[in-house]
């Protein structure tokens, strides 16, 4: 069965209905790739046998279903996704995970881990202890959350770009970095090879991601989505001339841990006297530049391997406060002239 197109439902959130041996089961999530993820998943599990028929013994414990569920995920789960699971088990629900599930006060231990974590920890750690719960067939209980902040990433504004590139100039660093600030993602940017980077036609092929699974860090063939895997044009003749004055050619363009990027991308912008951005947040500053530059959505989307809107408008596109003040000076320019 082809999982079925998701659709918008007033609240925003995108829905799928899905038929499994007669049974309706409704998917929603916040974007229509993550809802055809969780339906494909719920479908996978489903065709190997994996769903529960009966529900879950009294005596299992939070932690046993937990790690039932991590178990049924591996072969369709990214290591990410799983090793992020793992520390849920781990460090979540500290005074429940050991408990009978049919002794647990739901709520409570929600309450009580708030106290501990941030709100969006305790809403992802719950996303999980619901799926985990689901998966063995217990019924999921309702829980009042608390509302998710929003937390903005920093990024540079579009003047402050050209300070951040030459404070990286001949710098060990200056590579990667400049791949993020070219719309790569990090994890893309560990994975590239240079047998994927044309000088000539100064492109470079967007294929695998180096992620940190379970074990330490593990090279994927495959990139987050599948509009991930692209051909990106290299955009800052300064990362051009870095690449092209490279010694060695051959292998990984870059080893360098995500830890110590984020070190030396925070000190070149302190160098820059530039706001202080992070390893994600250069990607976010180029997508920024672009919708700033008024380059078309779809353009920004194909060389920023995103496949639909929702997720490009809600995480990534922020107008700079020069563009929107801009805007709003153009506004005004407006009424005041007495030709129009």
């Amino acid at each position: 069965m082809k999982i079925p197109e998701p659709r918008k439902l007033p609240s925003g959130n995108w829905f799928i209905q899905l038929r499994l041996d007669g049974k309706s089961i409704p998917v929603t999530a916040e974007s229509p790739t993550e809802c055809k993820d969780i339906a494909a998943m719920i479908k996978s599990e489903h065709r190997v046998g994996r769903r529960a028929i009966k529900k879950a013994p009294k005596e299992t414990t939070l932690a046993d279903a937990m790690q039932k569920y991590i178990d049924a995920s591996r072969a369709t789960l990214s290591p990410s996704t799983l090793r992020g699971y793992s520390v849920y088990q781990r460090s979540r629900f500290p005074k429940y995970r050991d408990k009978k599930l049919s002794e647990i006060n739901w709520q409570k231990m929600i309450d009580d881990d708030l106290k501990l974590v941030s709100e969006k920890t305790v809403k992802n750690a719950w996303g999980f202890a619901h799926a985990a719960l689901k998966h063995i067939g217990y019924p999921v209980p309702n829980v009042r959350l608390a509302t998710v902040p929003i937390n903005e990433i920093s990024l540079l504004q579009p003047e402050e770009i050209k300070p951040f590139c030459a404070a990286c100039k001949g710098r060990s660093y200056e590579i990667p970095a400049l791949l993020m600030l070219n719309g790569l993602r990090l994890s893309e940017v560990r994975a590239l090879d240079w047998k994927n980077i044309d000088l000539k036609k100064e492109t470079i092929d967007v294929r695998g991601a180096n992620v940190k699974g379970e074990d330490g860090y593990v090279m994927k063939k495959t990139n987050k989505n599948s509009t991930s895997t692209r051909v990106v044009p290299i955009m800052i003749p300064q990362l051009l001339d870095a690449l092209k004055s490279a010694d060695n050619k051959s292998g990984l363009v870059t080893t360098i841990s995500p830890s110590s990027l984020l070190r030396d991308v925070k000190r070149a912008c302190e160098r820059a006297n530039v706001t202080v951005v992070s390893n994600h947040g250069l990607r976010h500053s180029w997508v920024s530049l672009g919708y700033s530059l008024h380059i078309p959505e779809r353009q920004l989307m194909t060389w920023g391997g995103w496949s639909d809107y929702t997720t490009m408008h809600k995480i990534y596109i922020r107008l700079a406060a020069s563009s929107e003040f801009s805007a709003k000076e153009a506004m005004v320019k407006f009424f005041l002239d007495p030709k129009k």
